[in-house]
């Protein structure tokens, strides 16, 4: 079947992947995201209606978010789970529609997977036939995805708001409606505004449950036992992992977003707990086959494996792969990883690719810590700058911009980071300010709230009615649909003059871009050279 896909920043020629997706995701996997997708609006259109007579269903809140996870870059390539989504889907709705919704989203049918990929080939992106339209109900759907991920690792540590849930619901049974582009507009603002509420209510859970990020030098060298690779971004399954590894003589190292699991107080009792292997999601084909030992895959960033390695690799969660064992969690939610322990005993102690430490754990607690200082420095002026640096890292070679920007900006700036943007340049030599190092990173692509609670603390501090007057430059790196919900968060902060590359979403149609630009000053980025000139504040 013929695919269109131009939800992330790899997308083939900057307009849509239509034969494979450039990050391997094949055709009939496509539809069947896109069909999952239309379902799961038709869900939230009876979701709707019965919350006009009775008490939210938190089953179908649940759902939601967990097909929409399922659907983001590089999440799941198994047609049989998602098919299985589907399915899951299609019963939960046909079960709660008790006030008769009649619109095609909610009534669809589904056989086999032949019969799916033919339904699907009609609600995907293209069926809607208005270029700008189009552009903005996926700009909010994708907002939506990044959203769902957020919320869903909140719910997984028992925190939960019903206000966001209906958000949800809400604005996926109005991306069925027929209605004006400024009615897309105001919706995608308020997108923002939830997204910031979501990453809010998952800082509250992560900092509650497992303490507050502290500075912290994070070992990048390895241990001669045989150890366990975990990957992406929930803290729970991390947990849950350094329980089960206690004293069985398996070490533990993460990757990619993983990284900051080492800044939290609750993870730095466990002394099988190593520091991190390797650097971003893209370098994972090399990085795997050194490092020997069983991989987790707790969220996305899965990229299609060698066959090297492919048979100790693991999934749970949101993301699959076909071939790859799944692990599911029990009744009590509770997920039995033996399986990988095991695995682990038996293989060799990860190949040592580098040695030394990193800083991470900047935080806005930390910070805020340090606020005095920090404040000084740019009072005084040995701080004449601050560069947000956030963001998703990617294959293009287009992205050693962001090294070679960091590395030639001026001694007295600092960088703001989170996200595997970060893998950039946090390994570079780029020395401290007074004692604050130059790069501070906040932690995950989801602490992105971090740095705005920072840049409106500041302001506070320095008494502006405006947050773009501090000085702070906006050049954020994306690359999936948890940069699109940080971006929109930060558009609903007031945030402006935001400078977005490798390249401007393929998504915004030239209308939609023109909006941007002209109510945000959205621009992307130029040579290096260039932009260190027009960005220094003099």
């Amino acid at each position: 079947m013929d695919m269109f896909c131009y939800q992330c920043q790899e997308t083939a020629s900057n307009t849509g992947c239509t034969v494979q997706g450039v990050c391997g995701k094949k055709a009939d996997t496509s539809g069947l995201q896109d069909l999952l997708i239309y379902l799961t609006k038709g869900l939230a259109l009876v979701d709707q209606a019965n919350r006009t007579s009775q008490a939210a269903d938190p089953q179908i809140a649940t759902v939601i978010m967990e097909n929409m996870f399922t659907t983001i870059t590089n999440a799941n390539f198994d047609n049989e789970a998602i098919i299985e989504r589907i399915r899951l889907t299609i019963d939960l709705r046909n079960a709660s529609n008790q006030t008769g919704i009649d619109h095609p989203a909610a009534t669809l049918e589904v056989g086999d997977q032949a019969d799916m990929l033919q339904k699907a080939a009609s609600v995907g992106v293209l069926a809607e036939e208005n270029e700008d339209i189009r552009s903005l109900k996926e700009l909010i759907t994708y907002g939506l995805k990044g959203l769902c991920a957020y919320n869903d690792h909140a719910r997984k540590l028992g925190y939960q708001d019903d206000d966001i849930n209906h958000f949800v619901s809400q604005t996926l049974a109005a991306l069925l409606e027929e209605r004006p582009l400024s009615d897309w507009v105001d919706l995608t603002l308020k997108t923002g505004d939830y997204g910031v509420k979501t990453m809010a209510l998952l800082d509250q859970a992560n900092t509650e449950t497992y303490g507050h990020p502290e500075i912290t030098e994070v070992n990048i060298g390895t241990r001669s036992n045989p150890a366990i690779l975990i990957s992406g971004h929930d803290l729970h399954d991390m947990k849950m992992l350094l329980e089960q590894t206690k004293g069985t003589g398996v070490d533990v190292y993460t990757h990619g977003e993983m990284l900051p699991a080492n800044y939290y107080p609750e993870f730095k009792q466990y002394d099988h707990f190593v520091g991190n292997y390797g650097g971003s999601w893209w370098m994972q084909k090399p990085e795997f086959e050194a490092f020997n030992g069983p991989i987790l895959f707790t969220t996305n960033c899965i990229v299609p494996p060698l066959d090297s390695y492919k048979d100790r690799v693991f999934t749970t969660g949101s993301c699959g792969y076909p071939g790859f064992q799944h692990i599911l969690p029990q009744a009590d939610g509770t997920k039995d990883f033996s399986d990988i322990i095991e695995l682990a005993k038996t293989l060799p102690a990860p190949t040592q690719i580098e040695e030394g430490t990193i800083v991470g754990g900047f935080a806005h607690n930390q910070v805020l810590a340090l606020a005095d200082k920090v404040i000084e420095a740019v009072k005084a002026g040995a701080i004449k700058q601050f560069y947000v640096m956030g963001g998703c890292d990617g294959r293009q070679k287009g992205r050693n911009y962001y090294t070679e920007f960091a590395q030639s900006l001026a001694p007295d700036t600092v960088i703001l980071t989170a996200g595997c943007a970060k893998y950039r340049y946090n390994k570079l030599e780029l020395g401290d300010i007074g004692g604050i190092p130059r790069v501070l990173d906040a932690g995950q692509c989801n602490d992105s709230y971090s740095l705005a609670v920072i840049a409106m603390a500041l302001q506070k501090a320095f008494e502006l009615d405006d947050i773009n007057q501090l000085p702070i430059v906006y050049n954020i790196a994306w690359y999936e649909q948890k940069a699109v919900i940080v971006l929109l968060a930060l558009l609903s902060l007031g945030v402006k003059n935001i400078h977005l590359g490798p390249t401007l979403p393929g998504f915004l149609s030239p209308n939609v871009v023109n909006v941007l630009v002209e109510n945000f000053g959205i621009a992307g980025i130029d040579t290096v050279e260039n932009d260190i000139e027009k960005f220094r504040i003099a």
